[in-house]
């Protein structure tokens, strides 16, 4: 469908893409991946053709349509949601002009046996199959889907796209995109505006779709479950494997020590061969030996490895200053901006250490709450009070309007820190891959990933004990996210993070709170337990709100019947396994509970200190803590599944 041949791109003396060739082939799932800055954006412009290669060529199938969606666009402010999605069907509306034309024209004729009139009768039939391909029959239909599907609400649809920020425009387009049915999709980046929930819808969308897709994305999930090969860019050259991502990290390590193993046995070879060679050169009785293996020599294909890409960040959060227990209190909060309402009724506490997760839709109010918590908003009702020597370092999405684009990179930390830290900034910068000249750019002329990088070096000139990060990776290559999630694993103070990145999440955070319908919930659990449980939860949704469509089809009526069914009888199981849990967990605490107090009743009478009995003590009241964890998390679920 699409063959890149021998590509090679270089801007002065320096080379991007070093004879880059690979096919794309009908229906594959191709992941771009690379870190940043190696040339993976570039690679799709030069397959969309906005820009040509130094050498080599891109050839694609006459019959192939591409659908490209780059990581920024501008959308049309000058009319509304509905009206601009519809322009994804521009040629649907040309074909049902020329089709009702057709009619009109074939039926004021009566030559029927003219070669005119059989030709209009072809013209006719083309234009009506060509209008099904394209979803005529189905475009308003296909628009909410997908509408609904990526976030927005009915309500939305009439709303003009002006009134919409930058991420929900990116998401017009990615509508506009889908909704075309190009032959292949070019993503930039997707899922960077998109939530969780219209990231696994487009997920399944993807996965479903009966064309190609290449993509780059920074989503580790997202990868996984949409790809099904991974296109490496590294160092100029392109490693192609047929495996998805967690596959190919697997693959890449084992080629790499294979390729290591041979390079070193070949130069072993050489060096042997070489000490041969200028050892008796200029011995008369050796000359045929020498001369034999000089000839070896320059026969042998010499083994070429690829070199390295050791790049990484290195951050290490200064240790956190320590707070009281409570670092926050959240009582009855919301907030309102003029009669717009955006959540009410929050009511948690953050305790010492924890790490807690913001997620929900986009504008249900997680940035809002965020910018709450640090004190840059002041809340419509309730109160949010602050613990006792709570500092709080914040990370912002809005990374652009929080530097200054005239100072440098060197500039942009010197202006903010104080005391000794001033002596090591240089070091901090080059933690965070700024090196040399790097440190004099301006901000303005430095890439998402830089600016974010820039904007996480500044947290690192002041021992916090609270962060509050908001889409932290939305930005950063998968080694970066790695760094920065295991840096923030062994942080000792307590974080709250907005974030999409589910992959990120696992294992960093237990616990969720959920910005949904102008409320907050929360999980006690990890990500993956929230996104198992609202899968569950939108099932049941469906079976309370959504009444089967009006129909003359008994088989369709006696289907939505029978799903119903299938869903109540999955409920009242998933109900009974859930009190067989908790009633597991308290008669284990019973025991528990039972082997504390017989401890309790031996210290009181002892008279004298016994570290192996105080030490079996503690043990016991961990366990006991953690009994009553899994309890409150159990019984939270088992009470909102029944009142479902």
């Amino acid at each position: 469908m699409i063959s890149l041949d021998n590509l090679t791109i270089s801007y002065g003396g320096w080379t991007l893409f070093d004879g880059i060739s690979f096919m794309i082939n009908p229906k594959d799932r191709i992941g771009l991946v690379g870190k940043n800055g190696a040339g993976k954006t570039t690679l799709l412009r030069v397959i969309t053709g906005e820009q040509q290669p130094t050498e080599g060529a891109v050839t694609i199938n006459g019959e192939c349509t591409i659908g490209y969606l780059p990581q920024q666009m501008r959308v049309a402010d000058t009319t509304t949601l509905i009206a601009e999605t519809a322009k994804a069907f521009d040629e649907v509306l040309k074909i049902e002009a020329d089709i009702e034309r057709l009619t009109n024209e074939i039926g004021s004729r009566t030559d029927y046996e003219s070669e005119e009139y059989t030709n209009l009768i072809h013209r006719l039939n083309d234009a009506n199959d060509r209008y099904h391909i394209l979803g005529g029959d189905t475009r308003d239909a296909d628009i909410e889907r997908t509408l609904l599907g990526l976030g927005f609400k009915r309500t939305d649809f009439e709303r003009p796209t002006r009134e919409f920020s930058g991420g929900w425009r990116m998401r017009i387009e990615l509508a506009k995109l889908l909704l075309k049915r190009p032959s292949i999709f070019l993503l930039d980046e997707p899922t960077n505006h998109l939530d969780i929930e219209s990231i696994q819808w487009l997920e399944d969308y993807l996965k479903n779709y009966n064309g190609a897709v290449l993509l780059i994305s920074h989503d580790r999930a997202f990868l996984d479950n949409v790809t099904t090969r991974t296109v490496e860019i590294s160092l100029g050259k392109a490693y192609d494997y047929k495996v998805p991502y967690s596959k190919y990290v697997v693959l890449r390590a084992e080629r790499r020590a294979q390729q290591m193993a041979a390079y070193e046995n070949q130069q072993r070879l050489i060096e042997k061969t070489e000490e041969f060679i200028e050892k008796f050169r200029y011995k008369p009785t050796k000359s045929n030996q020498v001369q034999s293996r000089i000839k070896q020599l320059d026969k042998l294909e010499r083994i070429e490895v690829d070199e390295e890409d050791l790049s990484r960040l290195n951050i290490k959060f200064p240790p956190a200053p320590r707070t009281g227990q409570i670092v926050a209190e959240v009582k009855g909060v919301g907030k309102a901006f003029g009669e717009k309402r955006i959540f009410s009724g929050a009511e948690f506490t953050i305790e010492r250490g924890q790490k807690i997760a913001l997620v929900g839709r986009n504008g249900e109010g997680k940035t809002t709450f965020a910018r709450m918590l640090i004190g840059e908003l002041e809340q419509s009702e309730g109160d949010i009070k602050l613990g006792a020597n709570v500092n709080i370092g914040y990370y912002a999405q809005n990374q652009d309007d929080l530097m200054d684009g005239e100072f440098t990179v060197f500039d942009t930390l010197d202006r903010v820190a104080v005391g000794d830290i001033r002596t090591r900034l240089r070091d901090i910068l080059g933690a965070f891959l700024f090196r040399g000249e790097d440190i004099e750019k301006k901000v303005k002329v430095l890439s998402g990933g830089e600016r974010s990088r820039l904007a996480m070096a500044r947290l690192m000139l002041e021992p916090y004990n609270l962060l509050v990060l908001d889409e932290p990776t939305n930005h950063m290559d998968m080694r970066s996210k790695d760094i920065l999630k295991d840096a923030l694993q062994k942080f000792d103070g307590t974080v709250v993070v907005v974030s999409h990145d589910r992959e990120f999440l696992d294992g960093l955070v237990d616990r969720i709170y959920e910005f949904r319908d102008g409320g907050v919930r929360e999980y006690l659990g990890d990500i993956w337990y929230f996104l198992e449980k609202r899968k569950v939860e939108s099932l049941q949704d469906i079976e309370r709100h959504d009444k089967p469509a009006t129909t003359t089809k008994s088989s369709e009526s006696a289907t939505a019947g029978k799903l119903s069914y299938e869903q109540k009888k999955e409920q009242e199981k998933l109900i009974r396994k859930l009190r067989k849990a908790v009633e597991s967990i308290e008669e284990e605490t019973a025991k528990v509970e039972k082997q504390i107090a017989e401890y309790d009743a031996r210290f009181a009478v002892a008279t004298e200190y016994n570290a192996d009995d105080y030490a079996k003590y503690n043990a016991l009241k961990e366990q006991y803590d953690h009994l009553m964890h899994e309890w409150e998390k159990a019984s939270y679920e088992l009470e909102i599944t029944e009142q479902n």
